[in-house]
């Protein structure tokens, strides 16, 4: 038995040492030098090479190291029946929290406005909107997007939702379904994007959807580039529909550096760093699941590929 990592852009070598701590009685093994291949159980893993989970004959689970998993199934020979989970870790839902408050306080209080003005060296104020009167809308209220809401909540924000389904949190407006969309983006002054990537939401944001925003709404992009029609928000950017942007993930990264979001005076470019997995608390959490693996439970927080989350 042993556990293999790819975990090389989130700073693998601590992996090796928090590991040791939670779960000291199973090997751990690097990508490059997995031994035995029969001796991997368990694949904790970023982007691997299409087929090399196959490989492993006697897999039982692949731990995502973020809280994607597109990049596992866009492998045409992921070994079918092997249970993918998602990570769901401390760590990574605390700077999703930290990236969104940011990101919304930063909209809010027009420092996107502040910054053309230290460029151009002109001293005005600009009036301020309370909390309270400033609409925030997120898209997708998972462990991450519901987090976030509460957060924001603490702000004094008018905090809504829209998911596949109902959802109920206290202090957050619910919509769900195709019905509460366009309703739901009406009333949104900030949208924050959490999406996972589906068939469903592939393009969400689009001009229809921007349209549907009140002028000069801002727009936080932090679950995949694909959700994003990128022609769509340069038009509505540069009409004035989306005041500004914060843009965290592309639908080509690295991003090329012809792209216009790069240059573009209404848009913050940041490289898909929204939230970082923390090997400290993340391999806690995969400890758990393997231990419950062990004792033959099924692990939390598998991928349902129906639904596509």
């Amino acid at each position: 038995m042993a556990l293999i990592l790819k975990t090389d852009i989130y700073r693998g070598n601590a992996w090796h040492d928090a590991f040791a701590r939670f779960l000291p009685d199973v090997p751990v093994r690097d990508w490059d030098n997995p031994g035995k291949l029969e001796d991997i159980e368990y694949a904790l893993v970023w982007a691997p090479e299409k087929g090399v989970l196959a490989t492993f004959p006697n897999l039982k689970a692949i731990f995502s190291v973020g809280a994607g998993f597109d990049h596992l199934t866009v492998d045409p020979d992921l070994p079918e029946g092997v249970p993918i989970v998602r990570m769901v870790e401390p760590g990574l839902t605390a700077g999703m929290i930290e990236f969104v408050v940011m990101s919304a306080l930063y909209h809010h209080r027009f420092m996107l406005d502040y910054a053309r003005q230290q460029r151009e060296k002109v001293w005005h104020e600009i009036e301020q909107i309370p909390t309270f009167r400033r609409r925030v809308g997120i898209l997708g209220l998972g462990v991450l997007g519901a987090a976030c809401a509460q957060k924001l909540r603490g702000f004094d924000f008018k905090v809504a939702g829209w998911s596949r389904q109902p959802k109920d949190y206290e202090g957050i407006e619910s919509f769900h379904g195709a019905d509460g969309l366009i309703p739901f983006l009406n009333r949104s002054d900030i949208l924050v994007c959490l999406l996972p990537l589906t068939p469903e939401t592939e393009g969400i944001l689009n001009a229809e959807t921007f349209a549907a925003l009140p002028q000069g709404a801002a727009l936080i992009s932090a679950g995949r580039g694909g959700h994003v029609v990128e022609a769509d928000l340069l038009a509505a950017l540069d009409s004035g529909q989306i005041g500004g942007a914060t843009l965290d993930v592309f639908r080509e990264e690295p991003l090329p550096p012809d792209s216009a979001f790069w240059t573009h005076p209404r848009v913050v470019v940041v490289p898909h760093i929204a939230s970082m997995t923390i090997a400290e608390t993340a391999s806690e959490a995969v400890a758990a699941n393997i231990r419950r693996i062990q004792a033959g439970q099924a692990p939390l927080h598998v991928v349902d590929l129906k639904r596509g989350y």
